[in-house]
C-alpha cells in the first residue's frame, strides 16, 4: 500500500498521531492505543488534515478531552508498517475516505 502523508500532531514524542491517504482510496490513521482491538484515539486537530472535500469515514466519538476514539481495520501488513514511525503506545487503522456532499438548503435562484 502506498501512503501519502497528510499531517500529524498531538504528541511531543517520536511518532505522533498521523493521517495518510492511501492508493486504495482510504485513509490510514495512526493513533494512540486504547486497549480495544481496532480502536485508536486521535487529537481533534488530526481530522483537519483530511483531503479537501473528503472526511474520515468512521464514527468519531468525542472523549471530552480534546480527542476522538475511532475504529477501523487494523493494519498488520509489514510493508505498510515499515513506512510508519510508530511510538510504543501507537497503532494504525485503515478507514474509508468519503466524499463530502453539500448539506443544508440549496441557495434560492
Amino acid at each position: 500500500m502506498r501512503l501519502r502523508f497528510l499531517g500529524k500532531g498531538g504528541s511531543d514524542l517520536g511518532g505522533c498521531p498521523t493521517l495518510y491517504a492511501t492508493d486504495k482510496g482510504t485513509y490510514l490513521v495512526q493513533g494512540w492505543e486504547t486497549g480495544r482491538v481496532a480502536t485508536i484515539e486521535i487529537p481533534h486537530l488530526l481530522t483537519g488534515f483530511a483531503e479537501p472535500d473528503t472526511f474520515i469515514g468512521a464514527a468519531l466519538t468525542d472523549s471530552g478531552r480534546g480527542t476522538f476514539m475511532l475504529s477501523g481495520r487494523p493494519v498488520t501488513e509489514s510493508d505498510t508498517l515499515a513506512q510508519l514511525d510508530l511510538a510504543a503506545n501507537e497503532t494504525v487503522i485503515e478507514v474509508p475516505k468519503f466524499r463530502r456532499t453539500y448539506f443544508g438548503a440549496l441557495p434560492s435562484a
